[in-house]
């Protein structure tokens, strides 16, 4: 097996462009200031900004944005950090006209995160307090949140784009690739899959118009650009994660690249906030491991440590003492706390594994992704939605049932769709709507609804996804994966399934492009489009190879969201073919998350 470098691009960099543009457009208000937050920026903020650059900024106290709350009492000036949203708008105009009644004098700043929008300032004048304000944006737009991983943290993308087909959001995902390449060099080449992916490489090119021409790619840190759109492949993320970062994100969730564990994993009454990145070794280790091998990995290293911890015993001097307790102590310290939280997470992780409800809905997941077990499958579903399980969870197996068979029969279909609303509400009818213009849930012969455009082509045509599975080997033909030593990417699924999505990115490297892969394409919804301006050379034996290092490294950006599945997949490909892939995506998600935000509440 080839090996890639462990050397990534500085992607941190983008960290500091951001933080200087936040230390100016603070002192921009001079002397104290309160800093009004949205809930969903805190978060990525502290990724980028910590409290102690706001103070050192002017930042007297912080607060979040609450629509419940009429005002907000604090000094005389004051900075909204906030998304270009129009009902966010309309709260701050709330906050500032009912400040003005009270004969309060302040100052406001609205810095709207990644780009002002000419909406939020229609509504603002609408309101009267447009004349109030000043008006800023911030381009947080991807963050950091590992060496190989960079998010804009939009949750909302996917259903922004794909159901309500609002292009708000591309500008912002064609900026921040912008962005990128002015730290580390122009992509040469570069492969979009789907419409929106299309749409974004467009658009980037046509706000660096005339620049393009005297662009040097000679000089790059990344050689390969795929764009992928989420709707390229809806059935991974339905899929339940199995590896350790998989499992943690579905039960406890991860934020911005921060986990809370809370008392049943850390055994005391307080919760405890922890940074999941490679900058924790015990994590590093296992976050890519089939859950089945995390604690026997685990284990060992509690023994190792305890051992570490038991050398001082062996000490015989006081300098040895000394070295020891300066050096190894407080690193052996915080290991083992680390350790022990990872430990308590397994625990928890493995008290639901072993419930039989967790194990009834693997098996049916994958007898879904065989495409086998129909009536037993409808059943179980049955079953569930009687029993009033999680909601999403039952909605993840139907939408699962419904790609894999490529629509639910029309009788069981209206049968499914009757209990389900007879047991979770009938306010679930536009939950059923709305999954039914993205093809997420679908009636094989009943009426159609309007489609979001897109998807139209991946639900128009029978057979998709078994056609897609057999051409892309997607259900390894071996019946026994090795998930302590893989050697294909399906072990991120107990050998169950490779992700479509990361099957596509291997084809599309293979090939340097899309010739041979027709067959397939005509499957996918919205197309295929490459721009190639430096190929790589065949080496012995039909293996590429190229004069530029970064040509061996791969930017993967998913529109829409991506799984902590599929990054684990890409990093196993990189080990593989000796690429090294960055990951960026609108957000990290889990089928949970991915679906929540098309369920009617």
């Amino acid at each position: 097996m080839s090996a890639p470098s462990t050397d990534f691009p500085n992607v941190q960099k983008i960290r500091d462009v951001v933080r200087n543009e936040l230390a100016t457009l603070l002192l921009s208000f001079k002397g104290k200031k309160d800093l009004v937050l949205e809930s969903d920026l805190m978060k990525p903020l502290d990724r980028i900004a910590g409290a102690s650059l706001l103070k050192q900024h002017g930042v007297d106290k912080i607060f979040k944005l609450d629509p419940s709350q009429k005002s907000i009492q604090g000094c005389d000036q004051r900075i909204y950090l906030v998304r270009p949203r129009m009902r966010t708008m309309k709260l701050i105009a709330d906050h500032i006209s009912g400040e003005k009644n009270y004969g309060a004098t302040r100052k406001y700043k609205i810095i709207m995160v990644p780009r002002k929008l000419h909406v939020c300032e229609m509504i603002l004048e609408h309101e009267g307090v447009f004349g109030d304000v000043t008006l800023d944006e911030l381009a947080l737009d991807l963050i950091p949140l590992d060496r190989d991983i960079l998010s804009l943290e939009l949750s909302e993308f996917f259903k922004t784009f794909y159901l309500e087909n609002d292009h708000v959001w591309l500008h912002t995902v064609a900026k921040s690739l912008i962005g990128l390449q002015a730290l580390i060099g122009m992509i040469p080449n570069v492969y979009c899959i789907g419409r929106g992916s299309k749409m974004v490489y467009d658009l980037m090119n046509s706000i660096l118009g005339e620049k393009l021409a005297e662009t040097d790619y000679s000089r790059n840190e990344i050689g390969n650009l795929i764009i992928i759109d989420r709707d390229m492949d809806l059935v991974t993320p339905l899929c339940s994660q199995l590896t350790y970062e998989g499992l943690i994100d579905e039960a406890f969730g991860i934020n911005s690249g921060y986990v809370e564990f809370g008392p049943d994993v850390t055994g005391k009454d307080q919760s405890v906030k922890l940074m999941l990145s490679s900058e924790d070794e015990i994590f590093e280790e296992v976050r890519n491991r089939h859950f089945s091998h995390v604690f026997s990995y685990l284990s060992n290293k509690a023994k190792s440590l305890q051992s570490d911890f038991d050398k001082r015993h062996t000490l015989k001097s006081v300098g040895d003492m000394k070295n020891y307790v300066a050096n190894e102590l407080k690193n052996l310290k915080n290991q083992k706390a680390v350790l022990a939280h990872h430990i308590g997470a397994c625990e928890v992780i493995l008290g639901k594994k072993t419930r039989g409800d967790f194990q009834e809905i693997l098996q049916a997941e994958h007898s879904m992704l065989e495409g086998s077990g129909l009536k037993e499958n409808i059943s179980y579903i049955e079953e569930l939605i009687n029993k009033q399980h999680n909601i999403t969870l039952t909605l993840r197996l139907l939408c699962l049932l419904s790609m894999t068979q490529d629509g639910i029969p029309s009788k069981e279909f209206k049968s499914l769709k009757t209990q389900f609303l007879h047991s979770y509400g009938y306010e679930h009818m536009l939950t059923f709507y709305n999954l039914k213009r993205l093809g997420l849930l679908t009636d094989q012969e009943g009426p159609s609804v309007p489609i979001t455009a897109g998807v139209q082509a991946a639900i128009g045509k029978r057979g998709a996804y078994r056609s897609i599975c057999k051409r892309l080997t997607l259900i390894p033909k071996s019946e026994e994966i090795n998930l302590r030593s893989p050697t294909d990417m399906s072990y991120v699924f107990s050998g169950a399934y490779t992700p479509i999505s990361c099957k596509l990115v291997e084809q599309v490297l293979s090939k340097e492009g899309f010739t041979g892969m027709e067959e397939i394409i005509k499957h996918l919804p919205g197309g295929t489009y490459s721009d190639v301006r430096v190929k790589q050379t065949k080496g012995k034996g039909g293996s590429t190879s190229s004069s530029s290092p970064s040509q061996r490294v791969v930017l993967v950006y998913f529109l829409g969201g991506c799984t902590y599945s599929e990054i684990t997949a890409l990093r196993f490909l990189g080990r593989l073919k000796g690429y090294r892939f960055l990951v960026a995506t609108t957000a990290l998600i889990n089928g949970s998350t991915w679906l929540n935000c098309l369920v009617e509440k």
